[in-house]
């Protein structure tokens, strides 16, 4: 070591803690040791003192030292994915390079290379998530090959998102937004692809918090106020099995927990159901200890179904065929002698562990007894295979074709040779010549299923044996993009499409050149893309393929240059011919009031003089979350926080959604939508409209009711003061003879 590099490890060392830095530094030493294997306290300290050094008098949001962030971060790394210590130490300075002066140089000298690479690699990928410009896919590659190449990298980084949302509450509301939004949309995915389904729940109900508060406070509430009843039951569930077990000497832990927050409103919202009537709202987890192994889950799977009847559709052997992230279990759903359905999860300890840690345990794995490293080796196939892929030119369209292969169920299907692929639930026969080779897949012209011939379009089923039939040559079809659901089928094919529409774009500009040539006309591509823009076309290109497709005369586009070039309005900007507010028909402001007279909203803390209307998709009410989305018109459409296009509005276009809150006193009536399951008997559609006109005094806009073996479902719509007044009238409904349950109707 050289004497520059003693002195620069000397002044690091030398550097003076201050008592709440020092119990922090112990905390978070007491963490390594008792999560770790091992924990050199030299690289921790000396990692503790350059973070503490380098954010000296930096706050954060909250007001607290900045300092506090990276330690919590390290923290996660260590209790949470129980890594190493070197990890733990990257955690601590991986906003150093990015936010101070401290350079890779300088971490290398002091930590050596590895820590040097994974702060590297954090460094290289800030931002992969808040770029919302074309660098965005690029970004995004940097993230994927940071992963492939030291796993650690994005460990950091969901550690480092975790505790953002965490302290999420000491930003504004729309950072709020923005961040539960991002983190929903990507990170959370990300998790559950990893097989982190501990830190996925946690991201995606921290998420859902923020969204929608008032249905995170209410599932809350139901779940605490079931909590007795709920143990009770588990208690009397499991009495008999865990007797069973003990006399067979199986060595176990019971665990029955409920389902984290956001998943049980999924629920709800995909089966349009009250709370209530969710009969999974826990699973009971049996995981037995070491030694036990995979033969004995199925054992224990034997005593439960000899005490209780198994659903067969509702069973899932992920031991023999585990998911693509590693995941093992058996998963059942049984019923009760009362004639309750209960999800029942069969593992040992180290799958119950992997279930967990995901891709965190599968590293640790390869790293001691060079176990689990073929799920690691699958893992980074797969990113290697989306970084092979042929890329969009879009980068919203690289992220959406990647989020779609994060979330989704698996199937798995099999080679005429009996190879074992696994594709997302829905994949076709299209997406299983894609999986095999991308030649494979660009000359596809057929496909047996289970030694039949059928479309190459056809969806595939778990345990399908597959096998393609394919040309010579090239046999792309541009209508297979609605057939597809992998990232790689939907890339070259949107290649292909690209590649089409490149050529026949070309083949209009001849057109427009021939003609311009002919008529002497002198016009530039910017004045070629203003006319664009005129003719509603995002650029010249789209243009130029509209012409070359027939779908745009070419006469029309030299006619309106001449005009223009006479009157000397070619070069005009676009705001000069665009049309007018006043010009614009009536219909367009019909639902839309002047803050200042209805006095419904505050944009921005205060009452502003802009147009604002409310979103159909959406129907938002006094009490609900909402933000505003300022168009460029200058009128504001107002969303619920939870509404999916306000969530598409945050992500491509933040910086134009607006702070927006009730006032408080409306006088203006909202609609509220209804819907009504139950019995069908005669005067029921008479006693509903009843209680809604006497016993409450509310007027209805509209009922719909549809009748099938005598039950009956009717959406009402009625108009309501604000969302107390629409909970009111459902509570009110639900009294009403016959009717099994009412909810509010998106």
């Amino acid at each position: 070591m050289s004497d520059a590099e003693i002195k620069l490890r000397k002044s690091v060392d030398e550097y003076e803690l201050d008592d709440q830095q020092q119990v922090a530094l112990n905390k978070l030493l007491a963490s390594c040791h008792s999560h770790l294997e091992k924990c050199d306290n030299e690289l921790i300290t000396r990692a503790f003192k350059l973070c503490c050094k380098s954010h000296v008098d930096v706050k954060r949001a909250s007001g607290e030292p900045y300092y506090q962030h990276p330690v919590e971060v390290a923290r996660i790394m260590a209790e949470e994915f129980n890594i190493d210590d070197v990890s733990v130490a990257a955690a601590l300075l991986h906003d150093t390079v990015e936010d101070t002066t401290v350079t890779l140089g300088y971490i290398e000298t002091l930590f050596g290379e590895t820590v040097k690479n994974l702060i590297d690699g954090l460094t290289k990928i800030l931002g992969v998530f808040e770029n919302r410009d074309t660098k965005q896919a690029e970004t995004f590659m940097k993230l994927l090959l940071s992963m492939a190449d030291d796993i650690r990298v994005v460990l950091i980084k969901f550690a480092d998102r975790l505790h953002n949302m965490r302290t999420i509450n000491h930003l504004s509301k729309q950072r709020q937004l923005n961040k539960a939004t991002e983190t929903m949309e990507l990170y959370a995915p990300l998790a559950h692809r990893f097989g982190l389904f501990k830190i996925k729940n946690e991201l995606e109900d921290l998420c859902f918090k923020v969204i929608d508060p008032n249905s995170f406070k209410f599932i809350v509430r139901k779940l605490k106020e079931k909590k007795e009843a709920r143990e009770e039951f588990i208690d009397e569930f499991m009495s008999p099995v865990k007797k069973e077990l003990a006399d067979q000497d199986f060595v176990f832990e019971i665990k029955g927990r409920p389902k984290h927050i956001y998943s049980i409103y999924r629920k709800m919202q995909m089966q349009q159901k009250p709370f209530e009537e969710i009969y999974d709202l826990f699973a009971i987890r049996i995981i037995l200890e070491d030694p036990h192994t995979k033969e004995d889950c199925w054992r224990v799977y034997s005593v439960i179904t000899d005490w209780y009847t198994p659903i067969p559709k509702r069973f899932r052997d992920f031991i023999s065929v585990p998911k693509a992230n590693g995941y093992q279990s058996l998963h059942t759903t049984v019923i009760t002698k009362k004639g309750r359905k209960v999800e029942v999860q069969i593992r040992t300890r180290k799958m119950d562990y992997i279930a967990e840690q995901g891709v965190a345990a599968h590293w640790k794995y390869k790293e001691g007894e060079n176990s689990g490293s073929e799920q690691l080796d699958k893992f980074v196939h797969w990113v290697r295979d989306v970084l092979e892929a042929p890329r969009p030119d879009a980068a919203t369209e690289f992220v959406k074709d990647f989020q779609l292969n994060l979330y989704q169920d698996e199937i798995y299907v099999f080679t005429p040779n009996g190879d074992l692929k696994t594709l997302p639930n829905g994949a076709s026969c299209i997406d299983f010549a894609f999986e095999i080779h991308s030649e494979i897949g660009e000359r596809s012209i057929a496909a047996k299923v289970n030694g039949k011939m059928v479309p190459l379009r056809q969806k595939l089923r778990s345990g399908d044996q597959v096998e393609i039939i394919t040309s010579n040559k090239v046999n792309l079809n541009p209508d297979w993009m609605e057939d597809v659901v992998t990232h790689k089928a939907k890339a070259r094919i949107r290649q292909y499409i690209k590649q089409k529409e490149r050529k026949i774009a070309n083949q209009g500009r001849e057109l427009w050149e021939k003609r311009a040539l002919r008529g002497k006309v002198e016009i530039t591509d910017q004045e070629i893309t203003k006319l664009a823009k005129r003719f509603n076309y995002s650029d010249a290109q789209e243009l130029f393929y509209e012409i070359g497709s027939g779908a745009f005369d070419v006469a029309k586009l030299y006619k309106t240059v001449k005009q223009l070039k006479s009157k000397g309005r070619l070069e005009e900007d676009e705001s000069e011919w665009k049309q007018t507010p006043e010009e614009k028909s009536e219909d367009y402001y019909k639902t839309a009031r002047s803050v200042g007279e209805g006095k419904a909203l505050l944009v921005e803390g205060e009452l502003a003089d802009v147009k604002y209307s409310y979103a159909n998709c959406c129907n938002p009410i006094p009490g609900d979350n909402v933000i505003g989305y300022l168009s460029r018109n200058g009128d504001v459409k107002i969303h619920r926080s939870n509404c999916k296009n306000a969530h598409h509005l945050i992500r491509t276009d933040g910086e134009r959604v607006v702070d927006i809150s009730w006032a408080k006193n409306i006088d203006t009536k909202f609609l509220g939508g209804i819907k009504v399951i139950g019995e069908d008997r005669v005067g029921l559609i008479n006693d509903l409209t009843e209680v809604l006109s006497k016993s409450l005094q509310t007027n209805m806009k509209s009922i719909n009711v549809s009748s099938e073996d005598g039950m009956f479902e009717g959406l009402i719509t009625a108009y309501v003061n604000d969302l107390k007044h629409l909970e009111k009238i459902i509570q009110r409904i639900e009294r009403v003879d016959g009717v099994k349950n009412a909810i509010r109707f998106e």
